[in-house]
């Protein structure tokens, strides 16, 4: 008898169950309503709008646009010369600046792992300039830095034209990004602060120096940090535009043209929408490219206290 009141009852309970189940979903799906539509409407449908206008030669002024498949692809590679530039500065900005960045943010951040008086200052001012690295005021004031008549030359005793030399111009932008190293130095330093002691009190009383401690204990250990600044600054690198912008609009001769940069006056000084469209999907395979090779090698370099030998 109770078998069947039980039975009899169960189908009840897992509707009632399921009821409940929608409604909570229901509820859920409500609050997070104003990111769902924000989503969609600023960013799934852009990124679906620029997919296909990739393909067209769409043009802001022009409403007689048409489909040319793979043209502005093709136009990219063979037929526009500071296309190519683009690449080459971005490139080779990307392959220096983000090299030096890390290794001076590595270096700020082992002689600010102590704790002495004072050190959290020394941190907060080194991190300032990650803060407002990025800005138009800063942009500004480093075109004033490096001008003619600028703190460089006038502490130096020169007259060199930095930013109108091709040679100079694209270095200046590599020392800005240089200097806008406290994000990545507050993550090495998280890493740094949680290598156990007693690995160099051991390593010291086996005789190991300060170096041989830094290239057997601090660095392996330190690999999954570095791995995981290397491709956050690898893909802002690869996107570098404000600085190029402000200091040097491309000049001279397209040596600071950067990809983002020639990206912009396609789509926003030429008005060329599909050109740039296309051009900003290749951005994204580049980028994606480049960080999965570094995914690749990660299993060559990056070392983990939970695998074994």
């Amino acid at each position: 008898m109770r078998e069947a009141i039980s039975a009899r009852t169960q189908p009840q309970a897992v509707r009632k169950r399921k009821r409940s189940l929608r409604h909570d979903n229901l509820m859920g799906y409500l609050f997070i309503s104003p990111w769902l539509i924000a989503f969609f409407a600023f960013t799934l449908l852009p990124i679906a709008a620029s997919f296909l206008l990739a393909f067209t030669n769409y043009d802001v002024l022009n409403p007689n646009w048409k489909w040319v498949g793979l043209a502005n692809f093709e136009r990219m590679f063979m037929q526009d010369p500071r296309y190519l530039k683009s690449l080459q500065a971005t490139f080779f900005y990307a392959f220096i600046a983000i090299p030096l960045r890390l290794v001076f943010a590595l270096a700020v951040a082992m002689l600010l792992n102590t704790n002495r008086r004072g050190v959290s200052g020394y941190r907060a001012a080194y991190y300032a300039p990650s803060i407002v690295g990025g800005s138009v005021a800063v942009a500004v004031m480093w075109r004033q830095i490096f001008g003619a008549d600028g703190l460089v030359n006038a502490v130096l005793g020169t007259d060199i034209a930095w930013l109108g030399n091709p040679n100079t111009a694209i270095w200046t932008l590599i020392i800005l990004a240089v200097w806008q190293f406290g994000s990545p130095m507050l993550i090495f330093l998280a890493g740094l602060k949680q290598i156990p002691r007693e690995f160099y009190e051991a390593a010291a009383i086996d005789g190991a120096n300060s170096w041989q401690q830094f290239w057997r204990i601090t660095l392996p250990l330190l690999t999954p940090i570095i791995f995981f600044n290397l491709v956050m600054q690898l893909i802002s690198g690869f996107m570098v535009f404000t600085q190029a912008f402000i200091i040097t609009g491309g000049a001279p001769l397209d040596t600071t043209l950067f990809y983002a940069l020639y990206l912009y006056q396609r789509a926003f000084v030429s008005l060329q929408m599909g050109y740039a469209s296309a051009m900003a999907w290749v951005l994204l395979a580049l980028i994606a490219i480049m960080t999965a090779l570094v995914f690749r090698s990660s299993s060559y370099w990056v070392f983990y206290g939970s695998q074994e030998d």
